[in-house]
């Protein structure tokens, strides 16, 4: 088992092995004193792996109920999240309870969300199922939902109690869910690491997965240490995000998070190579990896439907927004510009690419 301590406004641990789903009972019994429970999922999930999380915290004396959702990202929404407000209220859960969020980022954002509102907060317990909350969205603290202006435009910093990663829970994840999440494995290479670059190159994720989640992780970690509240330094994590919001918002989120992702680092490492930022060779290596986790490096969605989302993207202040640029494998920076400056950058970054669909 690898174990990593995230210190926040709280600390909590991850824990990252084989099996430990089981000994979720024996883990939350550590994080609360309460003893009643909700483990929260899709409707997926819940029917591969919510009948052996309820079985240990059964064993370990809880009380469990269960909220199911329909699976995908449509479900992050304002109906979902009061749906799941008013069981929680209806099941009688006090601040000395649980909530555990079983699934994928979806899973993980809602649940959050609910547990950083519900009684003004109560503990919570991330089990991500599918890389991407693995590496990323499980750890940290943001939870959200989408609003229908854009994506994770209501939420709060709330960090969970604990986040199990059980790697074995990615047997049953379906190949394009596991090949989006590469995208935010090579996000995290790009961002802070050329070394990891490297061994994503001549290694496959699916050969050292537990040390792919442990060194994201860590990356991730040491980034929300600084800055836990995106003010500066965290917001380096959200290469490729802006594009790819839009990207999602757009496909009205036919195109999943990751490959989203994906196509807005490739389009933002074409921007910073036009506008001085990084070398060509620089750019040909972040597109030669996407490439070689067969991942898109460009869309056939409008650019005018692109930009429209990108101006509705969160971080933006005022009339400027933040955008995160590829200087070289391993060090990126913010940059801010205009919105009359988006445009610009958006055409700069442009390809489209028909050959993923």
């Amino acid at each position: 088992m690898k174990e990593l301590q995230v210190s926040a406004s709280k600390k909590y641990n991850v824990k990252i092995d084989s099996g430990i789903l089981s000994g979720l009972g024996q883990e939350a019994a550590l994080v609360t004193s309460g003893r009643v429970a909700a483990v929260i999922s899709d409707d997926t999930v819940l029917n591969l792996y919510g009948a052996r999380a309820i079985a240990s915290l059964n064993r370990s004396g809880f009380q469990v109920c269960s909220f199911s959702f329909p699976h995908g990202e449509a479900s992050k929404n304002g109906t979902t999240y009061l749906a799941l407000l008013n069981f929680l209220a209806e099941h009688h859960l006090s601040r000395s309870d649980l909530i555990v969020a079983l699934g994928g980022g979806v899973t993980g954002d809602l649940a959050g969300f609910a547990a950083a509102t519900y009684l003004r907060g109560i503990a919570y317990i991330q089990i991500p199922t599918t890389l991407l909350a693995m590496v990323d969205s499980s750890v940290g603290g943001k939870t959200a939902i989408d609003l229908p202006a854009g994506k994770n435009l209501a939420g709060a910093f709330y960090q969970p109690s604990l986040v199990l990663c059980d790697l074995s829970l990615l047997d049953t994840l379906p190949s394009a869910v596991f090949l989006a999440g590469s995208a935010e494995v090579i996000k995290y290479a790009v961002l802070a690491d050329p070394e990891f670059f490297s061994r994503l190159l001549s290694t496959p994720i699916q050969a050292q997965t537990e040390e792919v989640v442990a060194r994201c992780v860590a990356i991730k970690s040491q980034i929300v240490m600084h800055d836990e509240f995106d003010k500066g330094r965290r917001q380096l994590l959200n290469l490729g995000h802006t594009i790819g919001h839009g990207v999602e918002l757009a496909s009205h989120y036919q195109i999943t998070h990751g490959l989203a992702v994906s196509i807005g680092m490739a389009m933002i490492a074409r921007a910073a190579q036009a506008f001085g930022f990084c070398s060509a060779e620089t750019t040909q290596r972040i597109l030669d990896i996407l490439h070689q986790y067969h991942l898109p490096t460009g869309t056939t969605l409008p650019k005018e439907a692109l930009l429209s989302g990108m101006c509705n993207d969160k971080k933006r202040l005022d009339d400027r927004i933040t955008l995160v640029v590829p200087r070289e494998i391993g060090t990126c920076v913010l940059h801010s510009i205009s919105m009359k400056e988006l445009p610009s950058w958006l055409e700069a970054g442009w390809k489209e690419d028909r050959s993923w669909i």
